[in-house]
């Protein structure tokens, strides 16, 4: 395991990037890749598209580096540029396939070990991942951000650029959908949703 100390911060990094240091462009790359790509793929439902995206986040972080600020931290930047990409390609109008199972995943979970529910859990899985994949666009990104990324309201607003009671809406008609589409199949979701409820 690398030494903290010898670590470079991601402000150090957009420096050197903003030196024109490729490599400091595939550490990033190496950091970040997961937590981008699945947050595309929550959103858009297709591994190759999430792909692109992954690949287009970070041709912006390499032709923005020098006007991302140093001081601040990159992952709420990261985060914009994703849901921004997967927006973009949502209102294409591309086609819509593959599944949230890494939604599905986190918010099933608990369950996940209990071999007299394997059967139950797939249903449930392929429930939930229907009942995600109906929301509208908007909700559908914050259960991903709130959720996969567990990440704040208060950090999904400023990501969005959005009022934190905006936030907060979405999360309480996201859940009353989820809730009406998959009906006594809620019962689970205090288990998994770590206090939201």
């Amino acid at each position: 395991m690398p030494d903290p100390e010898l670590t470079p911060s991601d402000g150090e990094l957009i420096s050197r990037l903003q030196q024109a240091e490729l490599e400091a462009l595939g550490l990033l790359f190496e950091r970040y890749r997961t937590r981008v790509y699945r947050t595309a793929l929550a959103i858009v439902r297709d591994p190759a598209v999430a792909e692109d995206i992954l690949q287009d986040c970070f041709l912006k972080v390499y032709a923005n580096a020098h006007r991302i600020d140093t001081s601040r931290p990159l992952v709420p930047w990261l985060y914009r540029v994703t849901v921004n990409l997967s927006y973009t390609w949502l209102s294409r109008g591309q086609a819509r396939r593959t599944s949230l199972d890494n939604v599905i995943d986190r918010l099933t979970s608990p369950m996940r070990q209990a071999p007299d529910r394997v059967a139950e859990q797939v249903e449930m899985r392929h429930s939930v991942r229907q009942a995600i994949g109906a929301l509208s666009i908007d909700q559908r990104v914050t259960v991903v951000l709130y959720y996969l990324n567990g990440l704040s309201i208060q950090d999904i607003a400023e990501i969005l650029d959005l009022p934190v009671g905006t936030v907060k809406s979405r999360l309480y008609y996201a859940r009353e959908n989820l809730r009406s589409k998959l009906g006594p199949n809620m019962v689970w979701l205090p288990e998994v949703a770590h206090g939201y409820i």
